[in-house]
């Protein structure tokens, strides 16, 4: 097997203000691993929040490329990714789940066999997902959230945490009247104290809002477990919830934990987690970040586990390189076709290494 490595731009319609950035491009580092004459894709964004740079990503894929060398299959390499025998230690989660969808892209296309149907789901998983509206003035969110709902999205998320609290009410008020039929959801992105949360929480729930992502800042689980025992407003954890013992430990004291497939290491890794919390009185929440279709298609073929479904990464680019999951109106599906059932709209622009 050979693994290449393509840096793309990834340009976004308009920048993404949340509570504790602007982000306005990222770059998608793509995986492709070849053999007999197939090949499969995965891809890797890079982010601050995780301390990921091209170049970290760049090295790290040339890394796992060497030691792809070691297998003699796709099939062979992907229960070795599994079992934590293929990646170096200290591999991050989302280059891990980059080389998995590359992975299971390929063995889909060797098998003629759609990823879903690997992941036990017989059917293509088609849902609707929600669409993020970033921290806009009130009146721009409502325009934003009037379009979404004529085009069809019947899940709204809106970010908060702004400085003027009142800003972040009247932002839903806005988007609650441009789409009365919309499900609400929020995202503070951990901008608040307790005590701010258990202020707003009851004028949220007010306006609607169905659910809150990390209300509060990460690395205090006990607290967010604590807030969302007496919040009028289901708390999901995100931030607080990336690995498996993170959910292990906040499983039936939160109402939710947000899946990425970029923060836990992929497919597989992810429906570890929604077996943990089934039963548990806690729901799953598929997430993602901004990324391609590429990006965004593992986590669909696995979104009919999902109570919440947030795959609208690709939604917010100018250009999307990629093509095969929808989305404009208001849902995600898996096209039923070989592994990722993804493909490229053109190789304009992009920058290739070999490893």
């Amino acid at each position: 097997m050979k693994l290449t490595q393509h840096t793309v731009r990834l340009v976004l319609a308009e920048p993404l203000r949340i509570s504790r950035s602007t982000m306005a491009a990222r770059d998608a580092v793509r995986l492709t691993i070849e053999h007999e004459g197939l090949s499969g894709h995965g891809e890797a964004v890079t982010s601050l929040f995780y301390g990921l740079d091209t170049p970290t990503l760049q090295r790290l894929a040339a890394r796992t490329g060497e030691r792809l060398g070691r297998f003699a299959a796709p099939e062979t390499a992907l229960h070795a990714l599994r079992v934590g025998e293929l990646d170096a230690p200290g591999t991050p989660a989302a280059v891990t789940a980059a080389t998995e969808a590359a992975l299971l892209d390929l063995v889909g296309k060797r098998t003629a066999t759609a990823v879903h149907r690997f992941l036990g789901s017989p059917l293509a998983p088609r849902v609707a997902t929600a669409r993020t509206i970033s921290l806009v003035s009130p009146g721009h969110a409502a325009v934003q959230a009037r379009r979404l709902a004529d085009a069809g999205f019947s899940v709204i998320k809106i970010k908060a945490g702004g400085p003027d609290q009142e800003a972040d009410l009247d932002r839903v008020r806005a988007v609650r009247a441009a789409a009365p039929g919309a499900r609400l959801l929020l995202d503070p992105n951990g901008a608040w104290s307790a005590a701010q949360a258990r202020e707003l929480l009851p004028r949220f729930h007010d306006l609607g809002v169905e659910a809150v992502e990390q209300p509060l800042a990460p690395g205090d689980p006990e607290a967010l477990a604590r807030l969302a025992a007496r919040s009028p407003v289901p708390v999901i954890a995100d931030e607080d919830a990336v690995t498996y013992e993170d959910a292990r430990r906040l499983a039936g004291r939160v109402h939710g934990i947000n899946v990425k497939l970029a923060k836990c290491g992929g497919v597989h890794a992810a429906l570890r987690i929604a077996a943990l919390i089934e039963g548990s009185g806690t729901d799953l929440m598929l997430g993602c970040l901004t990324a391609s279709t590429l990006g965004i298609a593992p986590a669909v073929h696995i979104a009919d586990r999902a109570r919440w479904t947030d795959l609208d990464g690709h939604l917010l680019l100018a250009h999307d390189p990629w093509t095969g999951i929808g989305g404009e109106d208001g849902f995600v599906s898996a096209a039923g076709l070989p592994g990722l059932g993804v493909r490229p709209r053109t190789e304009a622009g992009i920058r290739r290494a070999a490893s």
